[in-house]
């Protein structure tokens, strides 16, 4: 028989490239082959994102694109799957009437159906949320190129409802997922030379799983993952600051492969914002949480998630930002405007006043800070050594390979005889605001 493809691009968050490797299992079970060529495709699955509205439009543009492949190929099967196809099913229907599949994020076991349904002509969609569904019986079938990093998801979902958020409302209630087969996945990675492995959830400081009277929570579980081998290096996102604990801060402190660098989103640094935005925390007890972690891991990576012109924000607010940040010195961050989402708290309760010319002023203003921070911190670093996990050749030339420390910054340097998937030490001879570049010891 001849063997079908299927062709995935996903959009987003790493939660959704971990549920595109789930996808691509279910599938390949069902008989499809994985193509990196769209055209040699029989299905095509772009799973998606709706964390911003210029995530949506850009996703839509490109489902559009898709259009003429089906009008060349009526046998051709289209699929939207992901958070955009939860909050925008019968839209995506209606308007893109060439798409034969909509599908949310509990229900990709139920695709392998759907996708022969529509065989008869019918438009197919399953949304239903679960409260159970982990997917943990599922290998994934590993998509990223290099065979060195991989994710493993320990819980979906999120219970915080952030004001602006739509999270809880595309992927349900948080649940989290049987820790023995979180171990097996990662004792199944390291049988297959992997060197790096990240665990996902979208709070996965709440991570909690009790059987037979024993609880394992984040910290416990972090430090299972981590005796699976020393040789394999654990990293995890995104930690929500009102969950960080001391438990959690001296894991990573004490564990020589669990790395030292956090995500710590503050999105605003005024108290008065952060309330607006349901964010469960204060500037205090954010800052409080930055010096526990900067005095138990000293050199630790320290990166954040920043929203400028929030429902409401004064300039007095925006200045709180920008001096919480002065404090902090993050490595890196990753900084947007705010971007009203429908049917969330905010866009209920607060109108979205912020002018979007003086949003744009205050982006700018927290990106300017950012990268002058993020130079002063790479300049620290100069004359250091550090021992980095090559997993890249340089954009820039053949002759360097990349790779990151464990404090997760980027290091270029000459290739000599190193290759992908060694560890080398690497010292820093110089940078710029995003990079450090050194050489090999």
């Amino acid at each position: 028989m001849k063997v079908k493809n299927l062709y995935i691009e996903t959009y987003g968050c790493q939660m959704n490239l971990s549920d595109s490797e789930v996808v691509a299992s279910i599938m390949e079970k069902d008989g499809y082959g994985i193509t990196e060529n769209i055209k040699e495709a029989d299905v095509i699955f772009v799973n998606t994102c709706s964390i911003r509205d210029h995530a949506e439009k850009r996703v839509r543009n490109r489902i559009q694109e898709f259009k003429h492949l089906k009008q060349q190929n009526p046998n051709l099967r289209i699929g939207v799957l992901g958070c955009m196809a939860e909050r925008l099913k019968e839209t995506i229907l209606k308007e893109e009437n060439f798409v034969d599949i909509v599908v949310g994020p509990d229900a990709y076991r139920d695709i392998p159906r759907l996708v022969e349904e529509t065989k008869s002509g019918l438009q197919m969609a399953n949304t239903l949320l679960s409260l159970e569904e982990t997917y943990a019986d599922i290998n994934p079938v590993r998509l990223d190129k290099n065979g060195i990093s991989a994710f493993i998801s320990i819980m979906r979902g999120c219970d915080n409802y952030c004001a602006y958020c739509v999270v809880p409302y595309t992927r349900g209630h948080e649940r989290s997922r049987d820790p023995k087969s979180i171990i097996r996945e990662a004792e199944d990675l390291l049988s297959k030379g992997y060197k790096e492995i990240t665990l996902l959830g979208q709070n996965v400081n709440s991570y909690d799983w009790e059987e037979n009277g024993k609880k394992v929570n984040f910290a416990i579980l972090l430090k299972m993952v981590a005796e699976v081998s020393s040789d394999i290096r654990i990293r995890f996102s995104t930690s929500h600051p009102k969950d960080i604990s001391d438990e959690l801060i001296e894991m990573i402190a004490n564990t020589s492969n669990i790395c030292n660098s956090i995500h710590l989103p503050v999105q605003s640094g005024s108290t008065s914002c952060l309330k607006r935005m349901k964010r469960s925390y204060t500037r205090e007890w954010y800052l409080d949480r930055i010096e526990k972690i900067k005095s138990l891991i000293p050199d630790c990576g320290l990166s954040t998630d920043v929203i400028a012109g929030y429902c409401g924000e004064t300039e007095e607010e925006h200045k709180e930002t920008l001096s919480l940040m002065e404090m902090v010195g993050y490595d890196y961050a990753f900084m947007f405007k705010y971007s009203e989402r429908p049917d969330t708290f905010a866009a209920n309760k607060f109108p979205d006043d912020v002018p979007e010319d003086v949003k744009g002023r205050r982006l700018q203003e927290i990106i300017k800070l950012q990268q002058e921070q993020g130079y002063k911190s790479n300049l620290k670093d100069v004359g250091k050594v550090f021992r980095v996990l090559v997993d890249n050749v340089s954009k820039r030339s053949e002759l360097q390979m990349a790779g990151r420390n464990d404090q997760n910054k980027v290091l270029v340097f000459d290739r000599k005889d190193c290759k992908l998937g060694d560890y080398v030490d690497v010292k820093c001879t110089s940078c710029t605001a995003a990079t450090l570049k050194g050489e090999i010891v």
